[in-house]
């Protein structure tokens, strides 16, 4: 078993802020025995539109803000997921997940599945990520995959990090609020949780720039802790035992006829 934390805030444009925020959300979190704690996307850096300050502000994953993330973990003996805005070029930035444990970065996610939608473009200041084996982590006897906010809508991106042998899916969003949003997020998690048979974490951004309701669903979709609209942790208990339960009851995974694989244009 391992008590794992979704920690959700509203970061800002100010980054020593954010950071201080980090700082106390995983100490609580920690508090409460998780092991592992998973934070929003863009949890360092946020403002209210896609423009060139998430580019000015970015840095490279052996920038301040990665280190500081990190000797948090060292110190505290957790394993951190958080959404960087990492630099890549002149006018484009990657949407990053890092995963930091023992105060070393061990994975490294770049959103594949850019949010080009309900009147946002993403698109205009990142890059997307390439398609790619993924980076899992280890956590106590559980494998961890990463993926970002709007991956949610593509159920194969949830897949791939199955095939490589996820059992827990780490999903920081930053989903934007709107009409019916909360309704797509929190049916779409169960959905990824049910198909995979696997344990989802998912760490939203709160208002004024993500919709909320952070939780943590086991592998038949239930909801095992959540987290309202303000800023809060949600943690709870994941166990082995239940995750081999519900794959030998409904055995998706080991009954399907189809594979993924990468489409690149």
């Amino acid at each position: 078993m391992v008590v794992v934390a979704a920690a959700q805030f509203a970061p800002t444009g100010d980054k020593a802020a954010n950071l201080d925020e980090i700082d106390r959300l995983v100490r609580a979190a920690h508090s409460r025995g998780a092991r592992l704690i998973v934070l929003p996307e863009y949890a360092v850096f946020t403002v209210d539109a896609m423009d060139d300050r998430f580019v000015e502000s970015a840095e490279p994953l052996d920038g301040p803000s990665v280190q500081q993330i990190a000797r948090l973990s060292a110190e505290l003996d957790v394993t951190i997921v958080a959404g960087i805005n990492e630099t890549a070029t002149d006018d484009r930035i990657y949407n990053t997940l890092i995963g930091v444990q023992s105060g070393s970065l061990r994975s490294v996610y770049r959103k594949v599945h850019l949010y080009d939608a309900f009147g946002y473009r993403e698109s205009d200041r990142v890059l997307a990520g390439d398609p790619q084996n993924p980076e899992l982590l280890e956590v106590d006897g559980f494998t961890v995959g990463m993926q970002t906010c709007y991956d949610l809508r593509f159920p194969e991106t949830t897949r791939t990090l199955v095939d490589a042998g996820a059992n827990v899916v780490a999903l920081p969003a930053e989903w934007v609020p709107g009409p019916l949003k909360e309704f797509h997020w929190t049916t779409l998690l169960k959905a990824r949780a049910i198909e995979n048979t696997v344990y989802v974490i998912a760490a939203d951004q709160c208002a004024p720039t993500g919709a909320g309701n952070s939780m943590v669903l086991d592998p038949m979709g239930n909801t095992l802790a959540g987290v309202g609209e303000a800023t809060g942790i949600a943690t709870a208990t994941l166990d082995a035992e239940r995750l081999a339960h519900v794959r030998a009851v409904n055995p998706a995974l080991s009954l399907r006829r189809y594979r993924v694989t990468p489409w690149n244009e």
